[in-house]
């Protein structure tokens, strides 16, 4: 039975991602009464990951207590395989950890109860029950970030696998491809990840950029090697969706990360690109995220709210 509500109650959501945390204080409406954002310091090595996420947590927890608001739970959320049954996060090509009860490590860093949850799969989850994908049974919700990764919605039931599932980041795309930080070569994130995109403008052309955001700047700007490289980033992408079509048969693809924000100018290519390699397969729509960079952190309070018994219920179960 879902517990009867209490005022005053909140539950802190955490989104951990390779560039920065996300994190807020969530009502049972999932209102944000508080909000802060963190860098993530992966450069100075997992440990200094964890130390941030706990010092987030607590400060996120102070907040709380000087508005009164009693704190349920904490919903923490991060990238790499996470084994949500065990509360492990299992494998983090972009920050390094390997095998970490992160959970357990949290729960003695703050005392507060956490629940561990894969960033992107908490995206998915939380535009099934409050953005773009909701009514939908079949659908691949698809993170572009610092990484690539996809949640999967499979006849209404999402697919974990034991965590391993979803990573579209690490399909060939390429087969003479640049070298990718899981030790394979030509993977997604070589062609279409945030600093892939940035980087390859750089090589291209030899002026910096402050990342992909500034390229799809130059490309509405009608800059033609910033089109050069967004139309390569764009087939990748369509590359990937394609396989994932033909094996998952999503009626629904939802673009969601940094990315994304850029809309149809990321949007329109890759439906023209998946649209040529596709032949008998079910054609999906392609569609933004409705969330924005919300998505993940919103996922992280609804997985806390129902670890609590809210009575939060969505289309999909976590």
């Amino acid at each position: 039975m879902p517990e009867k509500p209490v005022e005053g109650e909140c539950v802190i959501a955490l989104d951990v991602g390779g560039t920065g945390m996300k994190g807020a204080l969530l009502d049972r409406d999932l209102t944000a009464l508080r909000t802060v954002r963190r860098p993530t310091p992966r450069g100075a090595g997992p440990q200094a990951v964890v130390d941030e996420i706990a010092a987030t947590l607590l400060l996120l927890a102070r907040q709380a207590a000087e508005r009164g608001l009693a704190v349920r739970r904490a919903g923490v959320v991060v990238p790499g395989i996470v084994d949500e049954e065990s509360a492990r996060a299992v494998y983090s090509a972009n920050i390094g950890w390997r095998d970490l009860p992160l959970a357990e490590l949290l729960e003695q860093r703050t005392a507060l109860p956490v629940t561990l949850g894969h960033d992107v799969r908490a995206g998915g989850y939380a535009e099934a029950v409050r953005g773009a994908a909701r009514g939908a049974r079949d659908v691949l919700f698809v993170a572009i970030g610092t990484g690539i990764s996809a949640a999967v919605i499979s006849d209404g039931h999402p697919l974990r696998a034991g965590g391993y599932a979803g990573e579209l980041g690490h399909l060939v795309v390429e087969s003479d491809g640049a070298p990718c930080g899981c030790g394979s070569r030509g993977c997604l994130e070589t062609a279409a990840a945030a600093p892939a995109v940035a980087a390859a403008y750089r090589a291209r052309t030899g002026r910096a950029v402050e990342g992909a955001h500034q390229v799809a700047v130059l490309l509405a700007q009608g800059d033609p090697d910033a089109h050069a490289v967004w139309q390569r980033a764009a087939r990748a992408l369509a590359t990937a969706l394609a396989t994932a079509t033909t094996l998952l048969a999503p009626e629904l693809i939802v673009l969601g990360g940094g990315l994304a924000e850029a809309g149809e100018l990321l949007l329109a290519p890759v439906r023209t690109a998946l649209a040529e390699q596709l032949t008998f397969q079910r054609q999906p729509r392609v569609v933004r995220a409705a969330l924005g960079d919300e998505a993940g952190c919103l996922g992280a309070g609804l997985y806390a709210w129902q670890a609590v018994g809210s009575g939060l219920a969505g289309a999909v179960a976590p």
